[in-house]
């Protein structure tokens, strides 16, 4: 059968749109003695017992997209000890050139050490999730602790929807999960199990990350190779994908690309990188291509980590404006006097530039405003306003520069909580 093709969006977006990069947040903070489920939601199907044939690739949304097929769990077979595979030498930062005549062997040493401590710092909070099925099907995926009291991350596609959550640990222990919550921009969702003194993940930045550093990947491929572990680079960063799962799809943007190899059911573990930190949690792969996968910078979990640490409802923040990104040829059209930012303009179908009620609109917001930074970091084609909101939460105030008529403007907006249906 013949996927259908996909219409281009229109040139405006709601500043909400999905992921972006992100700089450096605070540590998480420590947990709160009271806590509050969120309402979780899915449209993730029920996966059968034997694994599907891949789907034929989707044809392109836009020009650049990758058509992928989300990592979908399949059913558990036996488990294996850890495997390292794919071990590849890649010369990493800081590393010392050799002087001529040198055997390249000690470089080859140092990096295994590298991929070898990184794993044992991590691999004992990787998890496995099996996620059971109203139909009677299971699905399995990945994830990992990030909190001592059982808090788990994996994505959103691994975990709602399941009747049943029933996670193993590395030592081999099992517990029945609960899910807290789904992230409404991300494939992410937050699962939680009764336990307490678990290892956890050491969770790192993905702001800083360049092209061609090491990556790991740690997960569960096949529902059948517990704690595999493969290794390759930061392949490219900020790259825009159209994810399936064979019956729902949605674009997910400014992922990190790896040929670190992941398959189904490493969707949910984490990617790290050479000193055992958290970078990216893989969520999807390309199934016409080899050694072409993505993950989520895990700059954009760490808002909804700290939600439910704190007790909190997942949610993410607010503007409420249509806007469109400014390039050479819209500015040469508009004659405007800036060459980046983010033009303030009207919605799909007429819909207002700044929506009744918004955040936006309180603070004062207008129709032709153009944004050219937002908390002091240029908003630009690499760094949309969606972009640069992630790693903040509803309720932060964040300082808008803005340009009206020529004048520059420093606005401060009081985010908003992102309505579901954005």
């Amino acid at each position: 059968m013949t996927d259908p093709e996909f219409e281009s969006d229109s040139p405006h977006a709601v500043e909400s749109d999905r992921y972006g990069a992100s700089e450096d947040t605070a540590p998480i903070p420590a947990r709160s003695d009271s806590w509050s489920s969120a309402p979780a939601w899915s449209t993730r199907r029920s996966l059968p017992t034997e694994p599907p044939e891949p789907p034929p690739a989707r044809r392109p949304r836009l020009a650049g997209f990758v058509a992928i097929a989300l990592a979908a769990g399949l059913v558990s077979g036996s488990l294996s000890g850890l495997a390292v595979v794919n071990l590849v030498g890649i010369e990493q930062p800081g590393t010392t050139t050799l002087p001529p005549g040198e055997n390249v062997s000690q470089v080859t040493l140092e990096e295994t050490s590298a991929v070898i401590n990184a794993v044992a710092s991590v691999a004992p909070a990787v998890v496995t999730i099996v996620a059971g099925q109203a139909t009677g099907g299971s699905g399995t995926g990945s994830g990992f602790i990030f909190d001592p009291d059982g808090w788990i991350l994996t994505n959103r596609h691994v975990a709602a929807g399941a009747e049943s959550l029933t996670v193993t640990l590395a030592d081999s222990r099992i517990f029945e999960a609960t899910l807290i919550g789904t992230d409404t921009l991300t494939d992410l969702a937050i699962i939680k199990i009764d336990a307490s003194d678990l290892p956890t993940a050491p969770i790192g930045a993905s702001a800083a990350l360049e092209v061609g550093q090491l990556a790991i990947a740690i997960g569960y491929p096949l529902g059948e190779y517990r704690d595999t572990v493969t290794t390759g680079v930061v392949s490219g960063l900020g790259r825009q994908i159209r994810a399936s799962d064979g019956t729902s799809s949605e674009d997910l943007n400014h992922l990190i690309q790896t040929d670190a190899a992941i398959n189904p059911g490493n969707s949910g573990g984490p990617l790290v990188n050479s000193v055992g930190q958290v970078i990216g949690i893989n969520t999807a792969v390309a199934t016409s291509a080899q050694g072409i996968g993505f993950a989520i910078p895990i700059d954009f979990a760490k808002p909804i980590m700290a939600l439910a640490l704190g007790g909190e409802e997942l949610a993410r923040p607010w503007v409420g404006v249509y806007y469109t990104m400014i390039t050479l040829q819209i500015a040469a059209e508009l004659d405007l006097s800036v060459e980046e930012g983010a033009l303030i303009d009207t919605g799909p179908n007429g819909a207002p530039a700044v929506f009744p009620g918004s955040p936006g609109e309180a603070a004062g917001l207008q129709a032709g405003d153009i944004i050219t930074a937002l908390g002091g970091r240029r908003v630009d084609e690499g760094h949309d306003l969606a972009t640069l909101l992630l790693p903040y939460r509803p309720g932060d105030v964040v300082a808008l520069t803005v340009l009206r008529g020529g004048e520059e403007l420093e606005i401060e907006v009081t985010l908003g909580t992102l309505p579901a249906e954005r």
